[in-house]
Parts: structure tokens; C-alpha cells; sequence
């Protein structure tokens, strides 16, 4: 699998995520800053976590006008996986990537703790091989997704929630949202499947040493994907 990371002034889990990749797929990275193209041969483009440009304006705001993200929407565009992850989720929001906006935590307090999240899809390239409910770390304080009601019967009527928040059983109500999405949405898809952004940080659960590895599931998916891709 070949990756590239895409890295804002501002960013801070790029590098997580790089040796997030490496561990699962035993394939690492290139990073790829903000000023330049995506490169031609990659498979997936991934979007990290962090405050590009300092979140001035809205988190993702400027960091959708860097050069990079027109090789990012057309690398979309034509069928390559995206993946933005939280920072990213916004960014991917802002650009047009994906539908909806952030707003910020309903307690308007930073959220730092771990959630679970029910996984309602298992046919798209980021799920496949994931259980119902999976375990991950957030860190925010903009992760409060909305939808206006048309936009959310739509995204449900196309299917294009991949995850909500949820209790350890999988039970989805307002009393474990983290955020006050909407939905208790904690991620999206685009109508192809092939661009998902998502709050929660998987690239931060892939040792146990670090609390939990459920983050694997994401970047296994995504591998076993491809493979299955280059094999047809």
C-alpha cells in the first residue's frame, strides 16, 4: 500500500499517523507538504489530525485553499481512498469533499477521552474489517457535526454514515455523545465510499501500550481493500 500524509503548518499527528501505517501494512508512508501534489502512484491520502493554520477562521478553513488539496480532490475524484482524521475530517468538510459542517463540542469545552463507536457498514474500503463496536481515542473541541434535516435523511437514505458513538454494546443514544453531533454521527462517507472522514484518532490505538488497538481495524481495512482491488 502506498500512502501519502499530507502535512499543514499546524499539524500534529502526522507523524503518529506514518508510524500508525507502518505497523499495520508494514508498508511506511511518504509525507507530503501542504505546497506540493500528491504523489501519482498513491493509493491513499490521508488527511491527519491537528490545528492547520492555527484553526484561524474554522478549523480547516484556510487549509482547504493549500496547493496540495486540488491533487487531494482530484485524487478523490478519481476513485483514490481519503481518509481525514478529525483535523482532516474538517478539512475534507471545508473543501466539499464531504457534506455538512463542525461546529464546536456543545460543552464548548476541548473533549480528550476514549469513546466507542458502532460501525453501521462493513462493504466500504475503511470497515471491512472491522467488529460492531471498536474502541478509539478523540481529542477536540470543534467535533460537533451537523447536518440540516434534508442533508441527514440524505446521508442516511445514501447510506453515507460509517459511525456513530455509542455505548460498549453498541447502543446508540445522546447520553454517550461525546460532542452533540447530530445523528451521533462521529464519521462520514461520500456517496462513493471512497473518501471517510471521522472525529475519533485511529491512528493513536494500534499498541496496546498506548490503551487500545482497535485503530488496526481502520488501516486493515483499507490494506485488504487494495489488495483485493489490485487483484481483480
Amino acid at each position: 500500500m502506498k500512502a501519502a500524509v499530507v502535512q499543514f503548518p499546524g499539524s500534529n499527528c502526522e507523524w503518529d499517523t506514518v508510524r500508525a501505517i507502518e505497523i499495520v501494512t508494514g508498508n511506511k508512508p511518504v509525507l507530503v507538504w501542504h505546497k506540493d501534489r500528491v504523489p501519482l502512484d498513491t493509493d491513499l491520502v490521508v488527511l491527519p489530525g491537528g490545528f492547520s493554520y492555527g484553526d484561524y477562521l474554522r478549523a480547516g478553513a484556510i487549509a482547504r485553499f493549500s496547493p496540495v488539496m486540488q491533487s487531494v480532490i482530484d485524487f478523490a475524484g478519481a476513485g483514490g481512498l481519503v481518509l481525514g482524521i478529525c483535523n482532516g475530517f474538517q478539512i475534507l468538510l471545508e473543501s466539499g469533499l464531504l457534506p455538512g459542517g463542525m461546529l464546536r463540542n456543545k460543552n464548548l469545552h476541548f473533549v480528550c477521552k476514549w469513546v466507542y463507536l458502532r460501525c453501521e457498514r462493513r462493504d466500504l474500503p475503511f470497515s471491512n474489517a472491522a467488529p460492531d463496536v471498536i474502541r478509539l481515542p478523540i481529542a477536540h473541541a470543534q467535533g460537533n457535526y451537523y447536518a440540516a434535516p434534508e442533508l441527514l435523511r440524505e446521508l442516511e437514505r445514501n447510506q453515507q454514515i460509517l459511525f456513530r458513538y455509542c455505548d460498549e454494546r453498541g447502543n446508540v443514544c445522546p447520553a454517550v455523545n461525546p460532542n452533540g453531533s447530530v445523528g451521533e454521527i462521529a464519521g462520514i462517507v461520500n456517496k462513493a465510499g471512497n473518501v471517510l472522514g471521522m472525529m475519533p484518532h485511529p491512528e493513536r490505538a494500534v499498541d496496546p501500550e498506548l490503551g487500545g488497538t482497535d485503530g488496526r481495524f481502520i488501516f486493515e481495512s483499507i490494506g485488504r481493500w487494495l489488495s483485493k482491488t489490485a487483484a481483480s
